[in-house]
């Protein structure tokens, strides 16, 4: 089997927790409840105690090289701490590096799930024949990640690839980061969700009022199968959410000009629906934006804007993925 590592996703509702080996095989996947309302200590037990039954298991089938830890939040790389998150309030500037190496004895490299996801599909996913490309994760929020030479680009101070954060409306919604108009103000599940409300308020959609009657079905989901099925104004929200992304993705063409960019997360399955606007708003806010398709890589020289090949697994081999590249020192440039 040779060597191998293991990847832990923890999100709101799931602890996911694989063994992969160095060419990105699955080796073993477990899957259990986060119970982040349980506390810190409970989840990084339950976590230890995963992982720990992975490495037994595989202890006389290769060399365990390290753990690799995706998780939501502002991420202090040098100390190994979650600064800010959301869905992990008692875990701020805890030591969460230290503690698990100290309780499994192998190291451990703490990341933010955006980027983790990033990196996955990098080595495995839609990013694999590039040594360069940035990623957007659309769900709840909007996160994202930029992959220059094969590694992740973190930036002076760790806090680098917060592309939900990019301003797309000046004077826009509030955002819970402090700013106004970003991206994830309108590009997001909870974003879809907003601004159907907004068109509810303004008259426009008798079938979304109808919808919103019933907090637990008034989903992005649902307003996306409207939007399939014809419905005005949820065709509207979507265009919006297309126009947002081609101001930040066509913002990001103009600042980097990488080669490729990736969409994904949860809310990236109403591609259909957004896609249309998103690519005409390039064209007219990237003065450098030439689309290609992936189809055409080594051919020409175009962008590749496209979805995510991975799903929800992404950002499961990308915090696998981290230990390994740490191990050999290597950059992956030109590797599969």
């Amino acid at each position: 089997m040779g060597d191998y590592s293991i990847g832990v996703d923890l999100g709101g509702t799931n602890l996911r927790i694989a063994a992969v080996d160095g060419d990105g095989k699955l080796l073993e996947k477990l899957t259990l409840g986060a119970e982040v309302s349980r506390g810190r200590d409970f989840v990084i037990t339950e976590m230890c105690k995963a992982i720990e039954s992975l490495r037994d298991k595989f202890r006389d089938k290769g060399q365990l090289v390290g753990i690799g830890i995706g998780v939501p939040g502002f991420i202090d790389m040098a100390a190994g701490m979650v600064m800010e998150s959301p869905n992990l309030p008692d875990w701020k500037s805890f030591p969460v590096r230290d503690e698990i190496e100290k309780r499994l004895g192998t190291r451990v490299i703490l990341e933010n799930d955006a980027n983790a996801a990033a990196m996955g599909e990098k080595w495995l996913g839609a990013g694999r024949e590039y040594p360069h490309m940035a990623m957007y994760t659309l769900g709840t929020g909007v996160g994202g990640g930029i992959v220059l030479s094969g590694r992740l680009w973190h930036g002076v101070t760790g806090m680098a690839g917060e592309l939900g954060h990019f301003t797309v409306y000046a004077d826009g919604h509030p955002c819970g980061c402090g700013s106004r108009g970003c991206l994830e103000q309108y590009a997001s599940a909870t974003a879809v969700v907003r601004m159907s409300r907004e068109a509810i308020a303004r008259g426009e959609s008798a079938e979304l009022e109808r919808l919103s009657h019933d907090p637990l079905q008034f989903t992005s989901r649902s307003v996306y199968n409207l939007a399939v099925q014809g419905e005005a104004a949820a065709k509207r929200v979507f265009e919006n959410v297309g126009r947002a992304l081609g101001i930040g993705v066509g913002a990001m063409v103009n600042a980097l000009n990488l080669p490729m960019y990736v969409i994904g997360g949860g809310a990236s399955s109403a591609w259909d629906a957004f896609a249309p606007a998103m690519f005409e708003e390039m064209k007219f806010r990237s003065s450098i934006y030439q689309l290609t398709s992936p189809d055409r890589v080594g051919h020409d020289k175009g962008t590749i804007v496209t979805r995510a090949l991975l799903g929800s697994d992404a950002g499961l081999y990308g915090a696998a993925r981290l230990p390994m590249l740490e191990n050999f020192s290597q950059t992956e440039e030109g590797r599969n």
